[in-house]
């Protein structure tokens, strides 16, 4: 079991697979990219799948969901799927991806036993969207949405971010389509994550924002909180059902205190938050043939530390030191 002093116990695993990504979004990174993790810094596929085995049978995880970066773009992705699919007991698996490449791999991950996929879409403007990412890529995206509903990767959850002065007034717009395409649309507030450190609270759309944009159009009524239990969005049934539309309010309402999520970095770091300013290395471990449940210790240790919260919305709050593609979402 992964519990800390709080009495919070992780049963969610978030593994980031690469630092890599194929686009530039504007709350992530800059233009030109970041200095990449070496090769030999990366966790093998081996190792991967090693870790995620310690943490289901010894530490009990129960949700596994890979991450980058962009994790399409991992070469090993369907076998690491195939492998921890076939683990016992067997974890449930999500991927969150920008869906550039899941036209190309849904099919195939889901034969190889993943679950379902979140793909981040903040807008329905190509022209948005390449001024967002940097990229031309909004055709490659609402393709890899339909591979991946009709290769069966259900729900498929679309997270949206919006940005002052660009997409912040999409919010029907996004919920409108998502509904007519049997999509779950999330919508997040801007965390500050960009490696850039150009993140304001002043100037983010609030859950309150995003909420009163879309009953300009709809009917919502809260999901309440029995049906949230330690999931991050909040989430309100949308006239009368059955589709729903999410909120995850990182800043404004904090989930801290619910939280039941370890992170696994692309270099084989723990880490208890997003937020975090301390990591945890396992790949030393790993490659020094220190025995599993010794390293299950050592990753008991590190939850054993979390701290209550990350104070988002604090103004004395620091930014992390590495940005989200080389520690995950």
């Amino acid at each position: 079991m992964l519990i800390d002093t709080y009495g919070r116990v992780a049963t969610d695993l978030r593994v980031s697979l690469t630092d890599r990504c194929n686009l530039r979004c504007t709350y992530c990174m800059p233009e030109e990219g970041l200095q990449w993790l070496a090769k030999p810094d990366l966790l093998t596929d081996d190792e991967i799948v090693r870790l995620i085995g310690i943490a289901v049978t010894h530490l009990g995880i129960e949700e596994v969901r890979f991450t980058g970066g962009e994790p399409l773009l991992r070469p090993g992705l369907p076998g690491i799927v195939e492998r921890v699919a076939a683990l016992a007991p067997r974890p449930q698996m999500s991927l969150t991806t920008n869906g550039i490449g899941l036209k190309r791999t849904a099919a195939a991950l889901k034969a190889a036993g993943l679950d379902r996929v979140n793909v981040s879409l903040d807008t329905l403007r190509p022209d948005v969207f390449k001024t967002l990412t940097r990229r031309d890529r909004h055709k490659d995206v609402i393709e890899g949405l339909e591979a991946a509903h009709a290769a069966g990767l259900t729900p498929v959850k679309i997270n949206s971010v919006l940005m002052p002065g660009l997409n912040a007034d999409e919010a029907p717009d996004l919920l409108a389509w998502a509904v007519e395409h049997d999509y779950e649309l999330r919508f997040i507030e801007q965390m500050p994550l960009d490696a850039q450190h150009g993140w304001k609270r002043d100037g983010m759309v609030t859950a309150g924002d995003i909420l009163t944009s879309l009953r300009t159009r709809f009917r919502l009524t809260e999901e309440g909180a029995g049906e949230r239990g330690s999931a991050p969005a909040e989430r309100w049934i949308v006239d009368g059902g059955p589709h729903r539309v999410g909120v995850i309010a990182s800043v404004t309402r904090p989930f801290c205190a619910a939280c039941d999520r370890t992170r696994l970095t692309a270099d084989g770091q723990v880490r208890t938050c997003l937020f975090a300013t301390e990591e945890t290395d396992l790949r030393g471990a790993l490659r020094s043939d220190v025995p599993d449940e010794e390293i299950a210790g050592i990753w008991r240790t590190a939850m054993w530390g979390k701290k209550a919260g990350a104070g988002l919305d604090d103004p004395s709050f620091v930014q992390p030191d590495r940005p989200m593609s080389a520690i995950g979402g």
